[in-house]
């Protein structure tokens, strides 16, 4: 048994190392690999083309050998700027929000991978103020949603009004245009308001698009919904459809902080500084970097692996261990196997790596998967959380490598 294990897992190292051979060149990850990264295999032009051969009597080798290498250049400085925006990122950050650092690294990672996030923590845990220091620390349009029991659709999309032209005397209807069209949207308690309206930002937040009155109206990219959820009051609220929830990539859980962290709250934010943060990198060139994380190499093991994790999470798959099949009532969708890999190229392109890892894919699990799952009578019988069954498969996943 352990020889064939083996035996698999050299066919796993083998198969990968092919397929980053064609892609990237890493350092001492494969014998015969040269320093330095390569997006080789992508083989793209400046002008963003395929690669191009001349065929010209002398020199023909050297013109498409430096055509070819012209992307992979590029490549290579965007991945050390990902890695230079995101250290920058945490620390204008920190000059505002004490801790919550897994939650930091979250957003970041959402923004990376173009995603949306939903915060969700009791009062007083700053979860307003994070999201709108990560907007001032971005040179990004803001803007802030107040959900209420009264807010209508049209509060947030924007509505028709009649003008009056002036010259002829003919009305005409005029598009205003809601707060939905920013690049960073707080929608602050998103589960105070009822389906309807919750429903506005379905398509939004999806197609990066608003319908009303018959034409569509794209959206400034980049584009991401940041909310924010109270999780212990339940009346007045409204909780958030599983088909609107499925939207948001990530689920990050804000809690309270430790005693040091509370002693260097209460002195900063009762004193009369206030600290002024400045803009890491602008609207055009996180867009660049969010096509550089799709640029990123995953290897068919870790997207094995991913879409596995994902499966694992639904009791009706053939290979759904005990654990799920007696507590959950449904899994997670094909969106979570896309977003556990898109996760993990974020995180491994924000600290400077072109190869994302198993780690990654486990680290940012739980926040992909959390509010994925449906538990069944016998979870909330037994106490059990989603995020308990989460730790559980991820355990049982270390055996899987």
């Amino acid at each position: 048994m352990a020889s064939w294990k083996t035996f698999r897992t050299s066919l796993t190292v083998l198969r990968d190392a092919v397929y980053l051979h064609g892609i990237m060149r890493l350092p001492g990850s494969v014998p015969g690999f040269t320093d330095g990264m390569v997006f080789s295999r992508m083989g793209k032009t400046r002008e963003g083309g395929a690669r191009v051969r001349r065929q010209t009597n002398t020199g023909a080798q050297v013109a498409t050998r430096e055509e070819t290498t012209l992307q992979p250049d590029r490549d290579v400085a965007l991945l050390e700027r990902v890695a230079n925006v995101s250290a920058a990122l945490r620390s204008e950050v920190a000059k505002r929000i004490i801790g919550q650092h897994h939650v930091v690294e979250g957003l970041l990672t959402a923004l990376l991978a173009n995603g949306h996030a939903l915060l969700v923590g009791v009062p007083g845990l700053a979860k307003t103020l994070l999201v709108s220091t990560v907007a001032d620390a971005l040179d990004l349009n803001f803007s802030r949603i107040q959900f209420t029991p009264d807010l209508m659709p049209t509060d947030i999309t924007g509505t028709e009004v009649i003008e009056e032209d002036r010259s002829t005397g003919h009305r005409v209807f005029r598009f205003v245009r809601g707060p939905i069209f920013a690049n960073v949207v707080l929608a602050d308690e998103i589960n105070r308001t009822p389906p309807k309206t919750q429903a506005a930002l379905l398509q939004a937040m999806q197609e990066r698009a608003v319908t009303t009155a018959g034409e569509t109206y794209d959206l400034t990219p980049p584009f991401f919904v940041l909310a924010t959820q109270n999780p212990i009051e339940q009346e007045g609220t409204y909780p958030l459809p599983e088909a609107q929830l499925d939207r948001f990539m990530l689920e990050l859980v804000i809690g309270y902080p430790n005693r040091l962290e509370e002693e260097e709250i209460a002195m900063r934010t009762t004193g009369e500084e206030s600290p002024q943060l400045s803009p890491v990198v602008s609207a055009a060139e996180l867009i660049e970097l969010q096509h550089l994380v799709r640029r990123v190499p995953a290897p068919p093991s870790l997207v094995a692996f991913a879409v596995r994790l994902a499966r694992f999470t639904r009791p009706g798959d053939e290979d759904a261990p005990a654990l799920t099949r007696r507590y959950v009532s449904w899994g997670a969708g094909p969106r979570a196997s896309q977003f556990l890999v898109l996760g993990a190229k974020a995180r491994a392109a924000a600290r400077g790596s072109a190869l994302p890892t198993y780690e990654d894919v486990r680290a940012i699990a739980p926040a992909v998967l959390a509010h994925r799952l449906v538990l069944g009578f016998e979870a909330e019988a037994d106490n059990r959380t989603t995020r308990d069954l989460i730790d559980e498969l991820l355990d049982e996943s270390r055996r899987w490598t």
